[in-house]
Formats: structure tokens, C-alpha cells, sequence
């Protein structure tokens, strides 16, 4: 099987504040995170589930879904190798073109498209496959011409696509966010060693009632499933990437009780963690 010809391109945050990426990544979950950016997401393959606010939608090929800032998410590939377009776009930086948009919101999910708005979203995904299609060629001055589709793309969000209902970002959620941009980092950067909520309070000063529920008010999960998940998603990817055995994969990511890895990589991937190994040496 011939390999995917998209590999992942990173263009560094333009003066705009845009950033374009073209990615190939293998199949599987990534945990919930954030980012201050607005996302713009347009995948090339595959089929996968996207969850925001701990709704659950549809990511289909071909088709653009945007991801408000500050909007916990997560994603379930569900196929082996993936590849999409993702667009990222700082909205302060945009100020001087259109003042108070931090204030304002867009809602574009593909499965919540009205017949009103059919039109103008197929409009943004044609706009969108005009830049796969550029970058492929390699055309020249691909990045000048993509951030200037990408302001066209957001122009149109902003005026087809607004929130009403998504309200504007407070100095009280700017806090809340970036507490939980706090605790997120110390996980990615701890999940392999003991971690309890004891330790997860701490590092915010919070008392640990207060920190769980804080934690579930911003994520939409607690913090213990939060802390499985990111050690599955690792442990994912060293079952597909190394020829390590299943006891030390888990080890490696943190995970003690075999039996209780078992059953929640299951109930996350939908498969057992042999499975995985079985289909990435192609047995």
C-alpha cells in the first residue's frame, strides 16, 4: 500500500495570526484540550467523531466544522491514517479589520447546517478545497494566497455563520481557561508518573472538592477519566508505533490495573489493546 502523499506542513503563525497545517496523523483519540485560536478543521479522509461541550458530532470528509476558542474538545479517528486541513486564527490579531470581533462568535458544524445556510457552507468547504488543491500543485506564493482565503473564510463565518447563543468571553472564563490550560499542561507533561487529585488541586491552589468540581464544569468530564484518557491516547500510539509488550506500554503510560485498562480502552476505541498491535504489524 502506497503511503498518504500529504505529510504534516506546518506554516509558522503569520503577523495575522493565522496558522495553516496540512496533517497526516494515525487513527485514534485525542483528549480533550482547548486553544485560544478559533479552529477551523477540514479533513481530506476517513471518518471521525468530534466533541464539543460534551456534545458528540459528526467530522466528515470534505465538509468544514469550526471550533470556537476556549471550546473543549476531543476526537475519535476512526480510521487507521488520517489527513485534514486545520486552520487556526487569532482573533485579537484581526481586531484592526473588524473591531470587537473577539466579542463575537461562530457556530459551524456540518451536522447543524440549516437549509437557510446550505448555500453559503458549501461555499466555504469549495474555498477550502481550492487550497488543498494549491497546496498540492505547490503553487507559488501558497501562503500569501491561503491567508488571504482564510480572511475571506472568516469573513464569511462571521457574517453567515454567527453564535447568538455561545456568549462572549469574560475576565472570569479567561481565568477559568487558563486554569485549565494549566492543569492540561502539567497532565501532558505527568501523565506517566503517580498522579492523584490531591496532586492536580495543588498545582492550581485549589482545595479538592472545589478543584473537582471546577473541573467538571469547564471540561465536561472529571478529572480522573480526564487523566485515563490522555495515558490511553499515549498508550495508543506505542501500541501502533513499538514493539514494546502490552504490560509495558502500560507501565510507560502510567496505567497499572490491567483489567481496568482492558475495559476502558475498549470502551474508548471500541477494540482491545491486542487488536491494535494484531492490525498495525498487519496480522
Amino acid at each position: 500500500m502506497s503511503e498518504p502523499v500529504i505529510h504534516e506542513t506546518i506554516h509558522r503563525t503569520s503577523p495575522l495570526g493565522i496558522q495553516i497545517v496540512f496533517h497526516t496523523t494515525p487513527g485514534g483519540y485525542v483528549a480533550p484540550h482547548w486553544h485560544n485560536e478559533v479552529e477551523i478543521l477540514y479533513p481530506l479522509n476517513g471518518e471521525a467523531d468530534l466533541f464539543i461541550d460534551r456534545q458528540k458530532h459528526q467530522l466528515p470528509r470534505k465538509r468544514v466544522t469550526v471550533i470556537e476558542s476556549a471550546q473543549v474538545h476531543s476526537v475519535l479517528y476512526h480510521d487507521r491514517t488520517s489527513m485534514f486541513l486545520c486552520i487556526h486564527v487569532s482573533k485579537e490579531l484581526l481586531e484592526p479589520y473588524l473591531p470587537g470581533i473577539s466579542l463575537r462568535r461562530i457556530r459551524c458544524i456540518p451536522d447543524e447546517i440549516t437549509e437557510e445556510q446550505q448555500d453559503d457552507y458549501l461555499a466555504l468547504c469549495v474555498l477550502l478545497a481550492d487550497m488543498v488543491r494549491l497546496y498540492i500543485k505547490d503553487a507559488p506564493g501558497f501562503l500569501l494566497e491561503a491567508e488571504g482565503m482564510t480572511l475571506q473564510l472568516m469573513a464569511r463565518l462571521l457574517r453567515f455563520f454567527p453564535a447568538d447563543t455561545l456568549p462572549a468571553i469574560s475576565d472570569h472564563d479567561h481565568l477559568a481557561v487558563e486554569r485549565i490550560r494549566e492543569i492540561m499542561s502539567y497532565v501532558e507533561e505527568h501523565f506517566a508518573e503517580p498522579l492523584s487529585l490531591r496532586d492536580a488541586a495543588d498545582v492550581l491552589g485549589l482545595g479538592r472538592e472545589y478543584f473537582c468540581r471546577f473541573f467538571r464544569k469547564h471540561t465536561g468530564t472529571s478529572f480522573l477519566q480526564y487523566l485515563t484518557e490522555v495515558r490511553l491516547t499515549h498508550a495508543y500510539r506505542d501500541l501502533q508505533n513499538t514493539d514494546l509488550p502490552v504490560s509495558e506500554v502500560m507501565e510507560h503510560n502510567g496505567l497499572t490495573n490491567q483489567k481496568r485498562f482492558n475495559r476502558e480502552f475498549k470502551k474508548l476505541y471500541g477494540c482491545t489493546p491486542s487488536s491494535v498491535r494484531k492490525t498495525t504489524s498487519g496480522g
